[in-house]
């Protein structure tokens, strides 16, 4: 479920890349769900062309994904169309993912950066075909997925809840994931290469940002009250950016500059080799480097040529990274360690600056803990006096960090009582609500027309990237 902030911010940037008529079909989708173009029509009170013309753009740009469900108990079928958020705050991200082609595939990136701006295409030159399979080869494009993939809700509901009984937001949530999951195509089909010969190289020119075709479709026969058709020609064969592929990259990279200021005194560069040195991983939770790369890529650094390998090997296992299981002479780091550990420093940090050092440590306990903690066993393990405790567990509780259960003692005489503390499941959510809040806010500070903000607008922007550091830390790795 995507909170209020995130839905506002969603809107806040495709109005601003689309204008505000697709921008309100977006909204009425993450407010809403689900909806089939109809329905969509009726509670926005547009033409059914408007409506047509948005989707199209928002499905073309991979913000909105399409799918076949049942429609009442006969076999007819009606097209739903879902909005799909985590697309569209990767719109906010373009600058990033170049800059990682850029340091990777310095050649490719005009021929990345037209995509972007297309959403999706279909390339036409044979000229460009070196580039972009290299582009595959990395996985950072992929096929696009399956136009309208057939998925019931209904059977999928009735299916899960025979095996588990998850609570309504949690399938929600599954839903979205799993229409997702319907249209993705294997990995074999995402990542296949472009063939030698491309049927209309001749009639393309000579810009990258022009060698592509398909990139913006005609949509003016798209008539009649008719359902929404498919846009993609069966013989028609759509790319787009992978942004899983660019999300594990910057997840990566912000899990090396992390732990960095952490590191002892000569293990910089030994830290670095293993980055350098990562193959292309199965998952995006770990990070493997095979030890002989590593080592290739120490003599390349000052002072490398003289490590040997049982210093090498020594420190990587140090650092928390373990011979592979399947490769021995492989190293693998688990990255959700690092991640989980930044997300915690994240919120603590917070706590520390609205509420001050004695919440900090108070609410870190309750984190480790990781359950329900009595009042007296705070007091002790801080070492803080009684009421600075009381009166900081009611200002955490009242703003709905923590949660408390009152118990009834069942020894001793009278009424006794104690109270347990527990860190709140929905802190986290509430979290990235108070980041999407803020990241609207610098959005819509940027965009006004303010002599002042316009002279502080690099400072703005600089504000909004860091700012979305932390965002991407909660939401996408």
């Amino acid at each position: 479920m995507v909170s209020q902030h995130g839905i506002l911010l969603a809107v806040s940037i495709i109005s601003d890349h689309f204008g505000p008529l697709v921008s309100k079909v977006c909204r009425c989708l993450l407010r809403h769900g689900a909806l089939p173009l109809q329905e969509i029509v009726r509670r926005l009170e547009l033409s059914p062309g408007q409506v047509k013309n948005s989707l199209l753009v928002l499905i073309q740009h991979n913000c909105v994904q399409a799918f076949n469900a049942p429609r009442g108990s006969g076999d007819k079928t009606v097209t739903h169309y879902l909005a799909i958020f985590d697309n569209i705050l990767h719109r906010q991200r373009f600058s990033k993912f170049l800059s990682v082609i850029r340091a990777d595939i310095p050649e490719s990136e005009a021929l990345l950066e037209g995509l972007l701006q297309n959403g999706s295409i279909t390339p036409a030159r044979e000229e460009i075909r070196m580039n972009f399979n290299k582009l595959a080869f990395a996985h950072y494009v992929e096929h696009c997925p399956k136009p309208e993939p057939f998925f019931d809700p209904l059977v999928d509901e009735q299916s899960t809840s025979r095996k588990r009984a998850p609570k309504s937001v949690e399938i929600a949530l599954s839903i979205d994931k799993k229409v997702v999951n319907t249209a993705a195509l294997s990995d074999a089909e995402r990542f296949s290469e472009i063939p030698y010969i491309m049927e209309d190289a001749s009639n393309a020119n000579d810009s990258p940002h022009s060698s592509i075709s398909g990139a913006k479709r005609k949509h003016d026969a798209l008539e009649g009250d008719a359902e929404l058709d498919s846009t993609i020609a069966e013989n028609e064969v759509l790319w787009r950016a992978n942004f899983e592929k660019f999300t594990f990259c910057l997840k990566k990279k912000f899990c090396a500059d992390r732990k960095k200021p952490k590191l002892k005194v000569g293990t910089h560069p030994i830290w670095e080799a293993f980055f350098e040195a990562s193959l292309v991983e199965r998952d995006n939770n770990s990070v493997t480097s095979p030890i002989n790369a590593i080592m290739e890529r120490l003599r390349q650094k000052e002072g490398g040529t003289s490590m040997t390998l049982d210093h090498i090997t020594r420190v990587l296992e140090e650092l928390n990274c373990s011979p592979s299981s399947e490769d021995p002479d492989s190293f693998i780091l688990d990255l959700s360690r690092i991640v989980e550990a930044s997300r915690n420093e994240e919120i603590e940090s917070l706590v520390r600056k609205k509420y001050g050092q004695e919440a900090f440590t108070i609410f870190r306990l309750l984190v480790r803990e990781g359950g329900p903690v009595e009042t007296d066993k705070i007091i002790d393990t801080t070492i803080l006096d009684k009421q600075i405790v009381h009166g900081t567990l009611y200002k955490l509780w009242k703003d709905d960090y923590i949660d408390t259960e009152r118990i009834q003692s069942g020894t001793g005489t009278g009424n006794s009582q104690f109270f347990l503390w527990r860190v709140k499941n929905t802190f986290r959510e509430q979290f990235i609500d108070n980041l999407c809040h803020a990241a609207l806010n610098l959005r819509q500070m940027g965009s006004k027309d303010d002599t002042k903000l316009r002279n502080r607008k690099n400072i703005l922007i600089l504000a909004l990237t860091r700012h979305d550091d932390s965002l991407m830390l909660f939401q996408d790795f």
